[in-house]
């Protein structure tokens, strides 16, 4: 059975997030009503991370598993005829197989944008307008405390699809890219929502409203409830996907 490899760039603005739901416009929905018009027999689809309502993604990637022959810069071509202007499908390469864009990965890599003390007419739509005073150096140490092996149930909802909580942050660090600070975080996977309550944790602790040791107790598997709130999801973009090199295309 044939496998390939498509990888997605996407405004998330309009779609209320990745996975295919009833009445609502999707990510999946949109990409499945492209490949249904193109190919011939069923297929199988799997992503590498199932993006919220409003995310963006430069660099989402998606397996594509089906039993008839596809020549991939026809489906290229195809699929950049069909999709909707936001989802701009910019490769698809034949993969090794039993390729599996989920289960394959070992890393997912996410930037949130802040801009602080300051707003921006053309940017309002990738950053958060941050106002209160922010001390770098804290930021960096919540970036650094994060980093390695720990049980993050204080950063997802505490009604959750989750059974396990553990996660491990290979790199975790606050960058300044002209006057945003931007935060990059990569690890094997995410818990919903983990980002971005992360990140309203960080500013919460970097503009005095918490403590550094505060946060510190939060991945002592503290409650939802003693973390900060939950940012937008408009700043938030998946930018890569890594894999084995053996799988990667």
């Amino acid at each position: 059975m044939p496998v390939f490899r498509i990888d997605l760039e996407y405004d998330g603005a309009a779609f209320a997030g990745w996975a295919i739901q009833p009445g609502a416009r999707t990510v999946e929905g949109e990409l499945r009503r492209a490949l249904t018009a193109v190919l011939r027999g069923p297929y199988s689809l799997a992503v590498a991370g199932r993006t919220d309502a409003g995310v963006h993604a430069t660099g989402q990637v998606v397996s594509l598993s089906g039993e008839a022959p596809v020549d991939p810069h026809r489906l290229r071509s195809a699929l950049r005829g069909l999709l909707p202007r936001d989802i701009d499908a910019y490769a698809v390469s034949a993969a090794t197989d039993g390729f599996d864009a989920r289960h394959d990965a070992l890393t997912r890599r996410y930037e949130y944008r802040v801009l602080a003390g300051r707003s921006s007419a053309l940017r309002r739509g990738r950053v958060l307008e941050y106002y209160r005073d922010l001390e770098e150096s804290v930021l960096d140490t919540c970036a650094h405390e994060v980093q390695g092996r720990h049980d993050f149930r204080a950063f997802t909802p505490t009604r959750s699809r989750h059974t396990r909580f553990t996660r491990t942050i290979v790199g975790a660090a606050w960058e300044r890219r002209g006057d945003e600070r931007v935060l990059v975080i990569e690890a094997n996977s995410f818990l919903h929502h983990m980002v971005r309550v992360m990140v309203g944790t960080m500013l919460e602790t970097a503009s005095g409203l918490r403590s550094v040791a505060g946060f510190r107790e939060l991945l002592a598997s503290a409650d939802r409830r003693d973390a900060g709130p939950t940012a937008p999801a408009h700043p938030l973009t998946l930018v890569a996907v890594t894999y084995p090199a053996e799988v990667a295309s």
